[in-house]
């Protein structure tokens, strides 16, 4: 049975860093995509970071240069480096899997917010206090 799960949320204060983890098991595709999403209150969920299993990346617009996406392999672990922290990071963040993403599919992903995963962790909230 597929199971992920995220961790590494916290409150941190305007311009702060945090490095979020996801352990990954049981997922039957030898080559997924792995990508991180978040979701304010009241708002919809957005894509912030997209890896396929060779590890090309794309990255949502306002995460640009300071987020990181990365997998350990040998972990079983995706991860997400976070720099500069800014208010509008604030949000519960997810972690999903889903089959190979080439480029386009990339993009298509983090546009839609995640959906075409299907499978996905309780999330870990990050709270940036201002």
């Amino acid at each position: 049975q597929v199971q992920l799960a995220e961790y590494g949320g916290g409150s941190v204060q305007t311009g702060g860093a945090l490095t979020l983890a996801c352990v990954v098991s049981g997922y039957a595709d030898s080559s997924p995509c792995m990508g991180w999403f978040r979701q304010a209150p009241g708002q919809a969920r957005e894509g912030v970071a997209v890896i396929d299993s060779d590890g090309s990346t794309t990255y949502a617009d306002p995460v640009k240069g300071r987020f990181a996406i990365s997998q350990d392999n040998t972990k079983n672990t995706l991860y997400l480096k976070i720099d500069t922290l800014q208010p509008e990071d604030t949000g519960m963040y997810y972690c999903a899997a889903g089959p190979s993403c080439n480029s386009r599919r990339r993009w298509a992903l983090l546009k839609r917010g995640g959906t075409g995963m299907d499978s996905w962790g309780t999330g870990t909230l990050v709270n940036i206090s201002s």
